[in-house]
């Protein structure tokens, strides 16, 4: 048995590091310009969205119980042509989740969906090789809008929102999220080494590109990624 589980994990540990070189090669020579505001520390208004209380339980991994700062992102891109509204794109994003993001080393696993794909509730689970699964939660979802938080187990401790709007002729998609790391070891990588700030700066730009792809039309003026932060709290960070 022993030998088995190493192998095991010697296979997980491969497949993730074979991910992680073809994500890191494509980010390298991705095209795309970046626009990224400077990284500021943030105010108040930075602070995560209230979470409805009956969908939060013991498994909610709420910003509060995590490690270091509060960091608030928001990435953004403007499309043009798009055969598509934004109710529709919310929609697709809703039906195909897994379709949005980077194949090479995430797996989406849901239970039990609807026919209109995530709704209020429902749970997804996504998949990294080693310590990196994440499960989510749905607890908002309207024709603009999708808003997941966090649980148990995920690298973060957070909110994540998906928006869809016209501004003209223009369809605007937006990812804004509220996170500290889960842990101190993810504090570490993210504050410190940056590693899982580029890994996760890499999906959300993946995603964002996908919407593009999935709407039928063309992206303006790249990806635009805004960062603030906020100092921790002087109470303790739960321990990981």
């Amino acid at each position: 048995m022993p030998r088995e589980r190493w192998q095991q994990g010697l296979t997980v540990l491969s497949r993730w590091l074979l991910g992680t070189i073809l994500v890191t090669w494509r980010y390298l020579w991705e095209t795309t310009p970046l626009h990224r505001a400077g990284e500021c520390e943030g105010d108040e208004r930075d602070r995560p969205p209230r979470l409805p209380p009956t969908l939060v339980d013991e498994r909610v991994q709420r910003a509060e119980d995590g490690c270091g700062p509060l960091f608030h992102r928001r990435f953004r891109v403007r499309i043009a042509g798009a055969g598509i509204d934004s109710a529709r794109l919310v929609e697709h994003v809703c039906r195909h989740f897994e379709h949005f993001v980077p194949s090479e080393v995430v797996g989406i696993r849901s239970f039990d969906l609807r026919a209109q794909g995530l709704d209020v509730a429902d749970e997804l689970l996504v998949e990294m090789p080693g310590p990196w699964n994440g499960p989510v939660r749905v607890v908002h979802r309207d024709r603009a809008s999708l808003h997941l938080v966090t649980l148990r187990g995920h690298m973060e401790a957070g909110q994540v929102q998906f928006r869809a709007r016209e501004d003209g002729d223009l369809l605007v998609f937006e990812i804004e999220l509220w996170a500290r790391a889960a842990t101190r070891l993810v504090h570490v990588l993210y504050s410190y080494l940056r590693l899982a700030k580029e890994i996760q700066l890499n999906m959300w730009v993946r995603f964002c590109l996908s919407t593009v792809t999935a709407s039928g039309g063309r992206l303006v003026d790249g990806v635009h990624i805004r960062t603030r932060w906020l100092r921790p709290p002087h109470a303790a960070p739960r321990e990981g």
